[in-house]
């Protein structure tokens, strides 16, 4: 790197040096042609050579520094520019005019980028409460009469409730550090609560549920599990056939590593690496249109947030296998 800098300095600066070096040959033939003893023409060249390049290394010196100090406020030229290096002529004055200028219109188009996504996330937030009124009162309109179409209308709506949920977590994802509880909560209550909730699903499309006490206690935030439980089992009644079965235990192997396994349709193996991008809604997706995207990636943020993970295994026809690693650093004390 040192290498390089000196080089680029020279470069910078060959034109300097030309003219030193003609200069001090134009005097050194001179004083020649007017038969000057050579000693004295001799000493006074390597003294002037002696006197340029101390202010080539000084002048190289200050270089270097304003380098070195340009590099350490890269990272936080975005921030603030109070740390650049003072300007000692008219030309670097200009550029930093430029800066000044180019600084305070980031700062003002940032500013106004940030208030525009406020108003529209507050605009969001608001559209999602105030939906979940007329949501209910349809529940209760379609509940008044029992029929066969009421009962799919209801499973319609309950998507619709679904769906805004989504909506209300994504915009809270943004502050949802300032969201969590951390505590000790039984696994089971947690499972449950998640399960309860498509237990209309799972009578309706007959799916079977196995599911085995899990004796365990995590270290996480209820509500935001619950959400990360609830989006896995709607995608597994989502992509399991009629008749079908979800598992739900606790892996042998691993502690704290919670199972949700379905004998569904599957994920084609060049998707799983994907699975949890953003949007990204695979072969399954885009043949019958139910997925959305956001789901697992939704998953994926809460539960790195909450210091969990999650691994799939899949195979198309043969079911998918969901691991979440619940083991988490305990940070109260006994």
């Amino acid at each position: 790197m040192k290498q390089v800098f000196v080089l680029d300095y020279l470069k910078k600066r060959w034109k300097l040096i030309l003219v030193f070096l003609l200069f001090a040959s134009l005097f050194f033939v001179t004083f020649y042609l007017y038969q000057i003893p050579v000693e004295p023409v001799f000493y006074g060249t390597i003294l002037c050579g002696v006197i340029g390049l101390l202010l080539l290394f000084y002048d190289f010196i200050q270089c270097r520094r304003k380098h070195l100090l340009l590099v350490k406020l890269r990272n936080c030229i975005t921030i603030t520019k109070e740390e650049l290096p003072i300007t000692k002529n008219f030309l670097e004055e200009d550029y930093k005019e430029l800066i000044d200028i180019l600084f305070k219109d980031k700062q003002d188009q940032s500013l106004l980028a940030e208030h525009n996504r406020m108003e529209l996330m507050d605009y969001y937030t608001m559209w999602a409460h105030q939906i979940k009124t007329p949501i209910a009162a349809l529940r209760l309109l379609i509940q008044s009469e029992n029929s066969e179409q009421n009962a799919d209308l209801l499973a319609e709506l309950f998507k619709i409730e679904e769906y805004v949920e989504m909506v209300l977590q994504y915009l809270r994802m943004e502050s949802m550090s300032a969201d969590m509880m951390l505590k000790k909560y039984s696994l089971d209550d947690i499972v449950k609560q998640a399960v309860r909730k498509y237990a209309g699903i799972f009578i309706r499309k007959k799916i079977s549920l196995d599911f085995s006490e899990l004796n365990c206690t995590v270290l996480t935030d209820e509500k935001w599990l619950v959400f990360v439980l609830e989006q896995l089992l709607s995608n597994s009644l989502k992509y399991t056939k009629e008749n079908g079965t979800i598992r739900i235990y606790m892996d042998k192997a691993m502690e704290k590593t919670l199972i949700i396994e379905d004998n569904g349709i599957g994920i084609h193996a060049e998707d799983i690496p994907r699975v949890f991008e953003k949007g990204f809604t695979g072969f399954n997706g885009r043949v019958d249109k139910k997925s959305t995207g956001i789901g697992l990636y939704l998953c994926k943020r809460v539960l790195n947030k909450l210091s969990h993970t999650i691994e799939i295994e899949s195979a198309v026809g043969a079911g998918t296998k969901i691991k979440l690693g619940l083991d988490t650093v305990d940070l109260f004390t006994e």
